[in-house]
């Protein structure tokens, strides 16, 4: 199978889904833990607080990885999904930002 056709859309490799739906898994883990626990500041980080942490990071080499592969080859459309995936990286970060001003 030839994953480096014209045809293919970007869309469809790993490394381009893979970090959007690790953000995806991060802000629901922020909505469920705010909708179990409420907001509250807590002192101790729980089990919530580091399975956020490993998600969030765990993107980074992976979009690395995306960008190293399809930047040279195809740079429109990887310029694209790294914009997509930076967006939905923030996107919880800034939550969790915002909640803690809270």
């Amino acid at each position: 199978m030839n994953t480096h056709s014209e045809n293919n859309p970007l869309i469809k490799q790993p490394g381009a889904w893979m970090p959007l739906a690790m953000s995806f898994m991060a802000m629901t883990l922020i909505v469920a833990h705010v909708a179990i626990f409420g907001i509250t500041h807590e002192t101790n980080e729980g089990t919530a607080a580091h399975l956020f942490q490993l998600l969030m990071v765990a993107q980074l080499p992976i979009g690395a990885y995306f960008a190293f592969q399809w930047l040279l080859n195809r740079p429109k459309q990887a310029m694209l999904i790294l914009a997509l995936q930076a967006a939905a990286w923030i996107v919880p970060v800034a939550t969790i930002l915002w909640l803690e001003g809270l």
